[in-house]
């Protein structure tokens, strides 16, 4: 009984868990799903899970997965996603697309950690491997060039671009594709190369009658042509933009560029007057970074100080470099502190789910006693049901046995004289003072004139095996004879017994077994002595002695 209780218990604890895993795993799916289209649905569907409630590394691996895909679909820091390496392992046998995005999520994460040429090392060793599904090749590519244009990387970048175009045939990609294959081509020194693409992008806005995007190519060949030494032709585009977008957020650097131009060649008088209508411009706009401004502003004027004066000054460039260093330790405490507070969760979450189990162990240790003594108490109280029910029984059986002995004697026939013969020969009136209850002291006044020589046994076998000996032919002798080397002697009791006309209860009285034993006993004599389950034994062996 105890142990079906745990059975039972543990079937139901392991359908509850069963039943948790199931719907973590419905909602782990469906954010997959949704991560890349609306990933701050995909974020609130994994919000109210706990990571480290997971048994199955699939689980925890996906969740991981989910959560760094969300991340980078917002483009939001993914300094908290450090677990997506255990994705990235995870996956790395066992599912290949998985795998895949993966890598790519780690590479994004080494990016934001810092870690940029780790990020590039990586995404170069998986975009070289074989049989990459188009689309997760695409996706590669894209975060190698963009952290390949970040760490200045453009050589190899130009490459990796010219296979996007190869592979990605989206017009708007391919427009996004060719900008980035100019500025790659200008950064690695190649700016012929750089110019024939930003006229080529150039001719295109203007066809398609894309605004935004003429402006921003013009703006992009004012640069190039600033870089390859064609200053004349870089200040005809400065003034063509300032003439057709004379209120746009870019006329501080548009005069910057000039200025520089004008230095280039020469004319520092000029190139100080730009300079100054730059600084006006830029003065007091909000859609200026100033700390940006400066740091391009700051060298080409102290260059014009020196060519005005004879000397530098580094006190303006030292409060550009602090600032600028100012901003990357902020930015650094910001990183620290978000991977901080992520290990805080994380702490916060597995201390929480240790006092959760630690109270669901004593929840269940209690409950499982509370089970436990409880059927225990049924049980108790079945065996003592049975015990009195059995006692009430073997009462009935004894009083009709004394009863039976009790009665004047008649002239019978040879088996009434034998259980006579033999309820003379038990030991009943020991076996009634053994229990001293008001019923059996009752018994024992009415069989007090019953003689028994017992020789202090509760029967005396000896005078009962004669008695059946004598009236059935010598059967004892025969059965013992026969299958005494197979029977006990409590099986011989029994069959004897059973031959005198016994009933079951009768017999359990007699030899202070219960009927539970008896009837095992008797399943014990058919099997050893070979009668078939439907015929009876005492028939079997008369038929057997006869034979």
């Amino acid at each position: 009984m105890k142990y079906l209780t745990l059975i039972i218990l543990t079937l139901v604890v392991g359908m509850v868990s069963c039943k948790r895993s199931t719907d973590h795993t419905q909602i782990l799916a469906e954010a997959e799903r949704i991560a890349y289209i609306f990933s701050d649905s995909a974020l609130a569907l994994v919000n109210d899970i706990e990571p480290s409630d997971f048994k199955e590394d699939s689980l925890r691996a996906l969740y991981h997965l989910v959560t760094a895909s969300a991340h980078k679909a917002k483009e939001s820091s993914m300094v908290s996603d450090s677990l997506i390496r255990f994705s990235f392992d995870y996956y790395r046998d066992r599912d290949n697309n998985r795998f895949l995005q993966s890598g790519d999520l780690y590479a994004l994460y080494l990016f934001w950690v810092g870690d940029g040429k780790r990020a590039l090392g990586l995404l170069d060793s998986i975009v070289a491997l074989p049989d990459i599904p188009q689309r997760l090749m695409i996706q590669l590519l894209q975060s190698r060039i963009g952290i390949g244009g970040a760490e200045f990387d453009s050589k190899n970048n130009l490459r990796y671009i010219k296979r996007l175009l190869e592979l990605d045939n989206d017009s708007a990609n391919q427009i996004e594709y060719t900008y980035q294959l100019c500025e790659n081509y200008q950064y690695a020194g190649h700016g012929d190369s750089a110019l024939i693409i930003i006229d080529r992008l150039i001719d295109h806005a203007r066809m398609n009658h894309l605004g935004n995007e003429h402006f921003k190519y013009t703006y992009e060949k004012v640069g190039i042509l600033e870089e390859i030494g064609r200053y004349d032709e870089s200040n005809a585009q400065v003034d063509y933009i300032l003439q057709h977008a004379p209120h746009n957020s870019a006329i501080p650097y548009l005069h910057l560029w000039k200025a520089l131009n004008y230095f280039n060649t020469g004319a520092f008088a000029k190139a100080t007057h730009e300079l100054a209508i730059a600084d006006s411009c830029a003065k007091d706009r909000i859609d200026v970074d100033n700390n940006y401004y400066e740091s391009f502003v700051g060298p080409l004027r102290e260059f014009l100080e020196y060519r005005k004066n004879g000397r530098i000054k580094l006190i303006q460039l030292a409060t550009l470099n602090n600032s600028q260093r100012d901003r990357f330790n902020r930015m650094e405490s910001t990183r620290w502190e978000t991977e901080q507070n992520a290990l805080r969760q994380e702490n916060r979450a597995l201390t929480l789910k240790a006092q959760n189990e630690r109270n669901t162990a004593i929840l269940i240790i209690v409950l499982l006693a509370s089970i436990i003594i409880s059927l225990g108490a049924v049980w108790n109280i079945q065996k003592r049901k049975r015990k009195t029910i059995e006692a009430e029984e073997r009462a009935e059986t004894l009083q009709k046995m004394v009863d039976e002995l009790s009665a004047p004697a008649t002239p019978s026939n040879g088996h009434e004289s034998l259980r006579r013969a033999m309820l003379q020969q038990l030991g009943i009136i020991k076996m009634v003072a053994e229990t001293p209850t008001e019923q059996n002291r009752e018994m024992l006044r009415k069989i007090s004139s019953i003689g028994s020589d017992t020789n202090g046994a509760l029967v005396n076998w000896k005078n009962v095996y004669e008695i059946i000996d004598n009236l059935y032919s010598g059967f004892y002798s025969l059965l013992h004879e026969r299958y005494g080397n197979v029977l006990t002697e409590k099986e011989e009791q029994i069959i004897v017994l059973m031959i005198a006309g016994f009933s079951t209860k009768e017999i359990s009285v007699i030899t202070s077994q219960t009927t539970a034993t008896i009837y095992v006993r008797k399943s014990s004599v058919r099997k050893k002595l070979g009668v078939p389950e439907k015929e009876d034994i005492v028939a079997f062996l008369r038929h057997e002695a006869s034979v």
